[in-house]
């Protein structure tokens, strides 16, 4: 459903991301990994047509999201990690705007708006004005945006970021459920906690190039080490020990 073939970004002089080949198969849940700068949002803005590759090609269930871009995006649900709404829009008002986007018919859309509002225990709020929305609710408008035209296709950049345990166990057991139902779910995140837990595999990326890609037991035999968890992996991995040395020196 996600596949990337060389797929190549430079700022100048800068490689932000290097000849970068993964596949992503349906029903599967990725983490894409990585410090910070080290390519993760460049590559996820080429895989939803944001922004154009110096070279190599990325495809959504086949199709090039360079050649084809509305019906490539027609595939995808994108989740930024900053919510991006129009605050002068009711939360209604704003589902069933990127509902028209995707030629989703009214009645449709209204069925499957309600179902999102009560999903994320919004049915008070979606009448109300979004620039009135807390953090966390605009994060959970964000979210119904990209579900509402039932995308093959979901791409997380900090699926949990601004919501509170409730909701965030919510949006987790989502994933799963969709991933179940044969969705593809690409997800970038800072919280190993989740992404070794939730993840079928794992791909990191360091500066530009993708180090490492498996299951945690596959990044572990890489790793040489059978017992290790997704942090001491990826710090070890990343070139992270100086951070883990302080903080088992600090006692954390």
């Amino acid at each position: 459903m996600i596949e990337t073939k060389n797929l190549t970004k430079a700022f100048g002089k800068l490689l932000a991301v290097n000849n970068l080949n993964i596949t992503v198969n349906s029903g599967e849940i990725y983490g894409f990994l990585g410090p910070n700068g080290a390519g993760k949002t460049t590559t996820i803005k080429m895989l939803t047509g944001l922004l154009k590759p110096t070279k190599g090609t990325a495809l959504i269930d086949g199709i090039d999201i360079l050649k084809n871009s509305i019906q490539a995006k027609g595939h995808i649900g994108l989740i930024p990690d900053s919510p991006m709404v129009y605050q002068k829009l009711t939360g209604r008002e704003f589902l069933y705007f990127v509902a028209d986007i995707f030629e989703i018919q009214r009645d449709s859309a209204e069925k499957k708006a309600n179902e999102m509002f009560e999903m994320f225990s919004l049915q008070d709020k979606a009448d109300v004005m979004i620039e009135n929305y807390s953090h966390g609710m605009r994060q959970k408008i964000v979210i119904s945006a990209a579900l509402i035209h039932d995308p093959s296709v979901l791409i997380f950049d900090e699926p949990t970021v601004g919501l509170d345990p409730a909701s965030a166990k919510l949006v987790k057991d989502l994933l799963r459920v969709l991933a179940e139902k044969g969705k593809t779910i690409f997800m970038s995140t800072h919280i190993l906690e989740i992404a070794e837990r939730m993840c079928d595999r794992i791909g990191i990326i360091n500066q530009g190039e993708l180090i490492v890609e498996g299951t945690i037991q596959e990044l572990r035999e890489k790793a040489k080490d059978k017992t290790a968890n997704l942090e001491e992996l990826f710090l070890e991995l990343t070139g992270g020990e100086d951070t883990k040395d302080l903080i088992k020196f600090l006692g954390y």
